[in-house]
């Protein structure tokens, strides 16, 4: 939501919980994180609240994750794949292929910035005043299994 309201001044946490379905106090956290890391900064008074330091296209996910929850890939650190890569013979080739994943994880979040999201959200959210369509439930057929008589 910041990033989509760039240069639009600050947006009251209250808002952006309510807009982005999240509890205000989960939020709070989040932005606390964000601050101290001088991606956003908040901002006092009755027009106060947070708005991103730079611009969007300037944050990459990257920066985000690894601040927020560390490694940007469930299987660890590069340096902790590589290490494991030649100490563990048995199990190289796995190790290899987690960190072919981690690489490519990594290669698509340092290059996708906050502004690539916005744009992306552009396009695919629908237009205001048109309703989403419910999600169809998948049916399951009952299966008739032949007896053996």
């Amino acid at each position: 939501m910041l990033a989509r309201h760039h240069n639009q001044g600050a947006i009251r946490i209250r808002d952006i919980a309510y807009e982005e379905e999240l509890p205000e106090k989960f939020l709070e956290l989040i932005l606390l994180e964000l601050k101290n890391a001088r991606i956003v900064e908040s901002v006092r008074g009755a027009k106060g609240g947070y708005q991103l330091r730079r611009p969007p296209s300037e944050i990459y996910l990257a920066e985000i994750i690894r601040l927020i929850d560390g490694a940007l890939a469930p299987f660890g650190d590069a340096d902790q794949l590589r290490v494991l890569i030649d100490r563990d013979a048995e199990h190289r080739a796995l190790y290899q292929v987690f960190l072919d994943v981690r690489d490519a994880a990594a290669k698509i979040l340092e290059n996708t910035s906050l502004a690539d999201i916005v744009s992306k959200e552009r396009v695919s959210k629908p237009l205001k005043g048109h309703r989403k369509k419910r999600a169809i439930e998948p049916t399951v057929l009952p299966m008739i299994v032949p007896s053996k008589n």
